[in-house]
């Protein structure tokens, strides 16, 4: 028998919340595979069974709030159904009706029924014992389905499932309601669904939301803009990109060119790469880059080290990379930690122009912004079309001054206006 423990989650991080199980109670495991997902308020981490076996017991269910060292779960010898089978009902709450179905049956040879008798109602292994009974009360089913099911009393094994595993999900509730031979009678509206819905903020989220508000509370934040035209790196990316990717594996986006601009301003403008502790200030003689990613749990930033010391392939692989992890999730702390300044790039949305707020500790962020054509005057006064990306850099004004954001945006836009600027370093 071996325990499942919560392992040590990195430097600051003592507690996680235990986000999904991958297996139930009397799976057989194998030997590093993936148990548990937990979630930290930086990154998500996977617990993997260091032997093989059968789990026996589920401790720590799906939003239990964990420490470094906890018991999540027993790994019991294989083929071992795991006489703790019922017990883990509050921990694992999806598992917990198949767990006490078991008992129930149990209880009432004690009649001198005949054994066909007692062995009926064992029959269905999902008999409800949950106090609320209803139609769906013996299928696993997440809160807001059930309420859907219940409240319009169906069957839910009679709806397709769509989901993962063949899960029900509540997308294929409405469907079977709006079309199904069990149209709803009751007030809810089908197409809609219930009026709300509650769902706990995860811990990332919730990190997320003291973050960016902690910034805001300490930090004197203020935004300038400026415009760069995009003509000369999308015509360099254009004639190189094909013998880029075939040279190094790796496209050639527009992040890395960013990313050069940027180390080559904050060179020149240290303020800008510096941040306050106590009453000093901290001036950093090397360039971490974060870049914000997306992902479905929320926004995260994995730092790209010593950018200064690295060219626009090694950039770009190190960023693809980084933002494959984020999204399915397997970042490191030690990916997200540190970072001396910040870039994210609303653009990819659509966003035209944003006032992003700052990475603390860090005292600026660079947002970048979608491309459109735009007409633009020339020296000469010709009006052209040109392909602009709007330019915003928020700083703290405690550190930085105007002056120096500005240039500092000015020197951005500078270099993508120009790129041979990057190389021959001017």
């Amino acid at each position: 028998m071996a325990e499942i423990k919560v392992p040590t989650l990195g430097e600051s991080v003592s507690e996680a919340t235990v986000a999904k199980w991958f297996k139930q109670v009397g799976d057989a495991v194998a030997q590093d595979e993936p148990l548990v997902e937990l979630e930290t308020d930086k990154v998500t981490v996977e617990v993997r069974a260091e032997s093989a076996g059968t789990l026996s017991e589920i401790v720590a269910g799906p939003g239990s709030e964990v420490a470094v060292g906890a018991v999540l779960g027993v790994i019991g010898a294989a083929g071992a159904a795991g006489a703790k089978k019922a017990e883990p009902a509050k921990a694992a709450p999806a598992a917990a009706p198949t767990a006490k179905a078991a008992p129930a049956p149990a209880a009432k040879p004690a009649a001198p029924a005949p054994a066909p008798q007692a062995a009926k109602p064992a029959a269905p292994p999902k008999a409800p014992s949950a106090e609320k009974v209803s139609i769906a009360s013996d299928y696993p089913l997440a809160p807001s389905v059930r309420h859907l099911v219940d409240d319009h009393g169906l069957d839910p094994k009679k709806i397709p499932a769509s989901g993962k595993g063949g899960r029900l999900v509540k997308a294929d509730v409405l469907k079977y309601l709006a079309s199904g031979p069990d149209r709803a009678t009751k007030a809810v509206v089908p197409d809609r669904g219930p009026a709300e819905e509650r769902v706990k903020m995860t811990r990332l989220r919730k990190r997320i939301a003291e973050r960016l508000k902690e910034a805001q509370n300490t930090a004197a934040m203020l935004t300038t803009f400026n415009e760069a035209d995009m003509s000369a790196v999308m015509a360099l990316r254009n004639k190189f990109k094909d013998a880029f990717e075939k040279k190094h594996g790796v496209k050639m986006g527009f992040m890395s060119f960013f990313v050069k601009a940027c180390v080559a301003a904050l060179k020149e403008l240290p303020a800008v790469n510096a941040e306050i502790q106590g009453d000093e200030i901290v001036y950093k003689n090397f360039y971490d880059v974060g870049v914000a990613v997306g992902t479905p749990q929320g926004l995260v930033v994995p730092v790209i080290r010593d950018a200064d010391s690295k060219g626009f392939a090694e950039i770009e692989a190190e960023i693809s990379g980084l933002g494959k992890r984020a999204r399915e999730g397997k970042l490191t702390i030690e990916d997200m930690t540190g970072g001396t300044f910040t870039i994210t790039n609303g653009g990819i949305y659509g966003s035209m122009l944003s006032t992003p707020i700052l990475n603390t500790p860090q005292s600026g962020i660079l947002g970048m912004h979608n491309i459109k054509n735009r007409a633009v005057v020339q020296d000469d006064g010709s009006i052209v079309s040109r392909p602009i990306m709007y330019l915003a850099l928020s700083y703290d004004h405690r550190i930085v001054d105007g002056r120096e954001a500005v240039t500092f945006l000015v020197r951005v836009k500078e270099s993508l206006e120009d790129p041979s600027r990057l190389l021959i370093d001017t």
